[in-house]
């Protein structure tokens, strides 16, 4: 089923509606769907290369406010209807053992969890139900949100854009290293300013 949804969202870079499928997608991802958008974006850039920051930016947008959706879905609807129910179920990656960790994370990081996963491979909509569900502070929410999302979908639009098809297939291998690797860097840099100064 996965690889039917996957060659579904693929196949809309060769129709007109490219773009508003990105937005949808990367909104539909950062709640509940499963196919995450860096999959249209990538054969989009590839596709029309000079329209590779648009993209981006259409991308960094659905799911900054598809995280919002997400993080509503938490704080108004998980106790209620079967939501919570429905996502442990159906929703792949989305599981008891996940979203207790999550909550663990949420505990001691806040902006530093939903900044990294909105930059890693870790699934976004765990952590933006879960930001809901607990309650964190919202517009630091979305801070780390717009943030983490928008550096994913530029760096790896800028990559395509810079060095056309042969990049794609080292993106497609090494991204998530990559992702973390650089989130590591990020962290580090951040910790060493706050001992330093």
């Amino acid at each position: 089923m996965l690889r039917k949804l996957y060659d579904w969202v693929l196949h809309w870079a060769d129709t007109p509606y490219g773009a508003p499928a990105l937005f949808l997608l990367a909104f539909a991802e950062s709640s509940f769907f499963p196919i995450p958008p860096d999959v249209l974006l990538i054969a989009l850039v590839i596709s029309k290369p000079r329209r590779a920051f648009k993209f981006a930016l259409i991308c960094s947008i659905g799911s900054a406010l598809g995280g919002m959706l997400g993080y509503g879905i938490g704080k108004f609807l998980w106790e209620y209807a079967g939501i919570s129910y429905f996502f442990f179920h159906y929703v792949p990656g989305f599981t008891p053992a996940v979203f207790d960790r999550v909550s663990k994370i949420y505990n001691e990081w806040n902006f530093w969890a939903v900044f990294t996963a909105g930059f890693t491979p870790i699934p976004y909509k765990v952590f933006t139900i879960a930001g809901g569900v607990f309650s964190i502070n919202f517009p630091v929410f979305v801070l780390a949100s717009v943030i983490s999302r928008s550096a994913r979908f530029f760096i790896v639009a800028g990559l395509l854009w810079k060095f056309g098809e042969p990049i794609r297939e080292f993106i497609d291998k090494y991204f998530n290293i990559l992702s973390i690797i650089f989130v590591i860097l990020l962290l580090g840099g951040f910790i060493l300013l706050k001992y330093v100064f």
